[in-house]
């Protein structure tokens, strides 16, 4: 193909091609297609959103080490294409698209929450602001408002109960004095005598925008990057799904994990959110990470991974929770959590639009490594959003098949062999594609893959036994399987029909039963029966230690017989307790694993007899 033409339309398909060879002559072809793209104007958005992508694709892959310079110039002044187009007419609501939002030299808006907001605002004080116009006619707001302005502005209630059309900006300005209305509010919140969750509550109902000029500031999706120790360039064919064996990865040795000091951590957490705030994702994880719990791997390739967990006070009640993301040359390119209990975790894994060529199923297989070194974990499964249920994108992606091919399979057994019949129509025909309305019914069940290292099948028995031949004594029994569902290869994992919201209805149906819906008479009764149960002195435990106690008590309470498990249960299940607000969650969630009875208990009570 000609490489003289002067056409940007041309000009860009023939780099998006070329980007992800790496055989040999396709550096020059790079090279030169590089060079007569940034001497174009390019005043069309959309081809500047595709050079823009492709300029970030070969920074994160390149070829040669004498491209970097070039595509980091292109990238460090690529605000000054974007700036040009307002005065040109042009129409910047292009930009904002969700998966190539961040672009140097536009402007951004999200309703953020508490915690988001606050950094942000910290972070470019000079570039936040509300976004007024999209916020005073908004009815719900306006109750907000005057539910909540009150607190801090003397007298406000006498206008906002009883007027309309109440003049809100006329009271923010002459409350708010010279400082700015944003991070005035922000203050205003975070001195309320309120625990930090019940600060973010109040101040998250209030919905309000907020919207930032990215200008050409470095957290930009841009020049959100950074060099790294030492690059890797390509100069062979990127690894293929194909040539990925989920099974070989998983059982090579650990990855070296290197813990990073809090100084190091807190850069990662200012990493994370900067990565996220500019492609309008907020993960509970990323947002609130604990900066001491920060752990780095390096795995080749140009592959940094950086995971963490959360601080004590936001924990999850039972499950534990890991985050993190991928470095590739130090472009992020991606994003991962893990959330488990026992030996299961659920992994959610989103690769960025730009990065979607980039050796993906091995990137994701040394996610996983690191994730079950980490957590102990031998039960995968991935959640039905990240495969197609209520999500397009996944749908028009294939994501089902990006994990059947790695080795998944579905929770449901009829799922599984309508998947079946689906690769038997594949195996002859290459060119066949699964329609939309078959992807949409596989991604309505979770996917597992079961690593082989799990309790042994003799231990898992005896406690399932020991469990299921106790008398129930008005406990409810579990659910029996519905027809058409039984253990098989697919459903052989005990997680495919569990879940904790299982068993947080089982104690709110408690609740309404036994405690006329009053939750906090269901704590304190629950509490105070584990504590005589497991002989347990709450003046020595900590308001922490109470807290978890407290939460895993409205389980436990399900249980019939925990007074007579034997002391070294009782004493592993205080460990477990005490353990979930220990500095290293990971401790606990490993812990969770050795204790077979509470394992089966688990499962009994949060399994509803179909998959999930």
């Amino acid at each position: 193909m000609s490489l003289n033409s002067s056409n940007p339309d041309t000009l860009l398909s023939q780099l998006e091609a070329v980007k992800s060879l790496f055989d040999a002559g396709h550096a020059p072809r790079v090279a030169k297609l590089l060079a007569q793209l940034s001497r174009l104007e390019l005043s069309d958005p959309q081809h500047l959103i595709r050079f823009h992508e492709c300029l970030l694709f070969l920074r994160a892959f390149p070829h040669i080490p004498s491209h970097l310079p070039r595509i980091e110039r292109l990238l460090n002044t690529f605000h000054a294409r974007t700036e040009k187009l307002p005065a040109r007419g042009v129409d910047m609501s292009v930009f904002d698209d969700f998966d190539t939002a961040g672009i140097a030299g536009t402007t951004m808006q999200d309703t953020l929450s508490f915690d988001v907001a606050r950094w942000l605002v910290h972070r470019i004080p000079r570039n936040v602001e509300i976004a007024w116009d999209d916020y005073w006619d908004d009815y719900q707001s306006e109750r907000a408002r005057g539910s909540t302005w009150p607190r801090f502005m003397p007298l406000l209630e006498e206008d906002a109960d009883v007027e309309a059309n109440i003049p809100w900006q006329r009271w923010l300005d002459a409350a708010r004095g010279r400082q700015t209305a944003l991070p005035w509010l922000l203050d205003r919140f975070a001195q309320l005598a309120l625990p930090p969750r019940q600060q973010a509550e109040l101040y998250d109902s209030l919905h309000i925008p907020i919207r930032w000029r990215l200008e050409n500031l470095k957290l930009c999706r841009t020049r959100n990057w950074a060099r790294p120790r030492r690059f890797y360039f390509h100069d062979a064919p990127l690894i293929q799904r194909s040539e990925v064996s989920l099974a070989q990865e998983l059982v090579r040795p650990a990855p070296k994990l290197e813990k990073l000091s809090f100084a190091a951590g807190e850069s990662v957490m200012r990493a994370i959110r900067e990565i996220m705030v500019v492609r309008y994702r907020e993960l509970y994880g990323t947002t609130l990470g604990d900066p001491r719990s920060v752990i780095r791997a390096d795995l080749g390739r140009g592959v940094i991974m950086h995971f963490w967990g959360l601080p004590p006070h936001r924990r999850l009640p039972l499950r534990a929770y890991l985050a993190g993301y991928t470095l590739k040359n130090g472009v992020p390119i991606n994003y991962v959590e893990a959330i488990g209990l026992c030996e299961w975790i659920e992994v959610g894994f989103n690769t960025f639009y730009t990065y979607r060529q980039g050796e993906t199923a091995w990137i994701y297989a040394q996610a996983l490594r690191c994730m079950c070194a980490l957590t102990g974990a031998t039960t995968v499964s991935i959640y039905p959003y990240q495969i197609g249920q209520n999500k397009d994108e996944a749908i028009e992606s294939g994501a089902f098949w990006f994990y059947r091919k790695l080795g998944f399979s579905s929770g449901s057994r009829d799922l599984q062999r309508l998947c079946e019949r689906e690769e038997k129509r594949i195996s002859p025909d290459p060119k066949y594609r699964t329609p939309a309305r078959t992807l949409k019914r596989l991604a309505q069940a979770h996917m597992f893959y079961e690593l082989q290292k799990s309790p042994s099948r003799r231990a898992v028995e005896q406690s399932r036994r020991a469990v299921e031949e106790r008398p129930f004594q008005g406990r409810e029994k579990p659910r029996q399987e519905q027809p058409g569902f039984s253990p098989g290869a697919a459903e052989s994992s005990p997680w495919a029909s569990f879940s904790t919201r299982n068993l947080g209805l089982l104690i709110n149906r408690r609740m309404a039963r036994e405690f006329g819906g009053d939750g906090e008479k269901i704590r304190r009764a629950s509490t105070a029966s584990v504590s005589r149960a497991l002989s347990i002195d709450l003046n020595r435990w900590t308001p922490a230690q109470r807290q978890a106690l407290e939460n895993w008590s409205l389980v436990l309470a399900q249980i019939t017989g925990v007074q007579s498990w034997t002391p070294a249960e009782k004493n592993q299940l205080v460990k477990i307790v005490r353990a979930k607000c220990a500095p290293d969650e990971m401790i606990y969630l490993k812990q969770t694993q050795r204790h077979l009875r509470l394992r089966a208990e688990l499962l009994r009570l949060g399994s509803s007899g179909v998959p999930i």
